[in-house]
């Protein structure tokens, strides 16, 4: 199998490892909730927690659960009540969640499929806790454009894919944009309507719907993959491209931290907005 650069270089990895200077409960915290959310095999934790022990923990721990759950139903309560509570390091907190929320989802993905082992040495291996490397900066300057970067799936199925968990996340901002290279090679608004319904679809292929198929699966049954639906997925693509899809849902659920946030408004009041994700993997608007 030829692996893809990102692989390689153990992006998961380094996502795996971070444990910031006096956090360590709390990103044992919520690996633990976020783990027990979605019935998956936690991440390795620097301090078990095996409860909340403070009024402020417990606040962590139920915004915790209902972003793994599901992030679009965060209440207004829980929200005040997370920035009351951890002010200034709240979004590094829910940086910490995206982590806890969705490494665990792609490594169910991957070994269902089979694919992306050289992804998962960390399940292996010793921890060697990073205590110094920012977390934000590790996902948001080099986990997504790693992914980003990758090119093994055509355009359009990425672009299926990121809309589908555009809408199971109502990241409003997501559902705002259009990827050109997509709409390059044959994208449309009549695609693009029908992913809602797309099991009934004439517009999207088998080989799209086996991708949606697995969307699904990893936003809402990590847990309980279907067996058929990986295996359309293993017939239908290549080993690369099924390890870029697994990490493309987890590129795109990045979204969940703006949602949880409210960080999510759309980049247009009416219509879409064109951007282009380019070779190095960064979003490009203009």
């Amino acid at each position: 199998m030829v692996t893809p650069a990102t692989v390689r270089d153990g992006q998961l990895a380094r996502l795996v490892v971070l444990s910031p200077p006096g956090d360590a409960r709390l990103v044992g915290l919520v690996r633990r909730v976020c783990a027990q959310t979605m019935s998956l095999p936690g991440l390795p934790v620097e301090v078990e927690v095996a409860q909340p022990a403070s009024e402020a923990e417990t606040v962590v721990a139920e915004f915790a659960e209902q972003f793994s759950a599901d992030v679009s139903a965060i209440t207004v309560e829980q929200r005040s009540l997370l920035f009351k509570t951890l002010g200034d390091s709240t979004f590094g907190v829910v940086v910490a969640m995206y982590i806890a929320d969705f490494v665990p989802r792609v490594r169910a993905g991957l070994e269902a499929l089979g694919v992306g082992a050289s992804f998962l040495g960390w399940t292996r291996g010793p921890i060697e806790w990073d205590h110094a490397t920012d977390p934000s900066g590790e996902v948001f300057n080099e986990f997504l454009p790693a992914v980003g970067r990758m090119r093994a799936l055509d355009p359009v199925t990425s672009e299926l894919v990121r809309l589908r968990g555009a809408a199971a996340h109502n990241c409003r901002l997501c559902k705002s944009v259009r990827e050109s290279r997509a709409l390059d090679a044959g994208g449309s608004e009549s695609l693009y309507d029908d992913i809602a319904q797309f099991e009934q679809s004439t517009l999207i292929d088998d080989r799209a719907k086996a991708a949606l198929r697995y969307v699904d699966g990893l936003i809402w049954t990590p847990a309980h993959l279907d067996a058929d639906v990986v295996a359309e997925v293993r017939a239908r693509f290549s080993e690369v491209e099924a390890a870029e899809l697994a990490l493309d849902v987890m590129r795109n659920a990045s979204n969940k931290i703006a949602v949880s946030l409210v960080g999510d408004a759309p980049r247009v009041s009416e219509g879409t907005e064109t951007y282009l994700l380019d070779v190095d993997g960064q979003t490009v608007f203009g």
